[in-house]
């Protein structure tokens, strides 16, 4: 007796990975999470479809601006191992195919948000712009390339409060603020452990241009801004976006962790101290979303 039950070809599987890799999954997927955390800031009452066109939408451009961001830097991903394998360095997938993915994914992404409403889909249109069009470029140029970066990578926080409030004011303002910071202690962590294939591919990604003490007194110093102003909105000076004592104890305890293992890593200087930081940042934004949300939830 034939078992009549289809299972994926191996050509298929091939196909959804590589559109995994090109829109850089997990990456895009915590950028979604972020925007949800950012919308149910702003909410009491959510709806579902604002939500799910948030959801498909976010997806949907910040894998446009994977795409984009892969197809110029084919030649460059070619020289690092960590990138070898994706599917255009690869050869798995065309440069053109790349780009007609990323085209459209921006088109159905910012129409998506644009049911939203129009600043949702407008900030979504300058995330995409800025990431392919000035991040990408000037990473082999400068290392200001990270600072350019941090713009597109601070609006999906914000982007949540606005697309649940069609406003832009301080809460989104504070909300852009704190992932702003973050980025920089996080990618040069990432530039610290990655230093060796980025200069091999010809990428300016560490202040200082190597993993000194230079670069390691920066992440400490934009750790500690991170910190600050996480806790500004227990001060009730930010709107209505605010943050109880215990939500701030939290959110300290977290930041002062995130200060710990920054400042391991300028007292050590090493590759374990960096992986080290990588893994706190992460867990930390996580951390900090969670207990925002879960607060703004009890309180209400």
């Amino acid at each position: 007796m034939h078992d009549n039950k289809t299972v994926p070809t191996p050509v298929m599987q091939i196909r959804l990975s590589d559109f995994s890799q090109l829109t850089k999954f997990r990456l895009s997927i915590s950028v979604v999470i972020s925007s949800i955390a950012g919308y149910f800031l702003a909410i009491d009452n959510p709806d579902f479809i604002t939500l799910l066109l948030l959801i498909f939408g976010g997806y949907a451009t910040v894998g446009a601006s994977n795409a984009f961001n892969q197809v110029i830097e084919k030649e460059e991903d070619t020289k690092m191992e960590r990138t070898q394998n994706r599917p255009l360095p690869a050869e798995r997938m065309h440069p053109t195919t790349g780009l007609f993915i990323g085209v459209i994914l921006t088109l159905v992404g910012i129409s998506a948000l644009y049911f939203i409403n129009l600043k949702t889909a407008f900030f979504a249109s300058v995330s995409i712009f800025l990431y392919t069009c000035l991040y990408t470029p000037l990473k082999k140029k400068t290392p200001l390339s990270v600072f350019v970066g941090a713009f597109p990578g601070a609006i999906p926080f914000m982007l949540g409060w606005v697309a649940a409030t069609n406003e832009f004011g301080i809460e989104p303002g504070v909300l852009f603020m704190i992932q702003f910071f973050w980025q920089f202690p996080h990618f040069w962590a990432i530039g610290w452990l990655m230093n060796d294939q980025y200069q091999k591919a010809g990428f300016k990604m560490l202040p200082s241009g190597a993993p000194d003490q230079s670069t390691a007194f920066q992440i400490v110093f934009y750790t500690l801004w991170t910190l600050v102003i996480s806790l500004v909105p227990v001060f009730y000076e930010t709107g209505s976006l605010v943050l109880s004592y215990y939500a701030a104890l939290g959110v300290g305890l977290l930041g002062l962790i995130f200060l710990f293992f920054s400042l391991r890593l300028m007292y050590y200087k090493s590759q374990t101290a960096a992986k080290q930081l990588l893994r706190i940042s992460i867990l930390y934004i996580t951390g900090i979303q969670m207990i925002y949300v879960i607060d703004k939830m009890v309180m209400v």
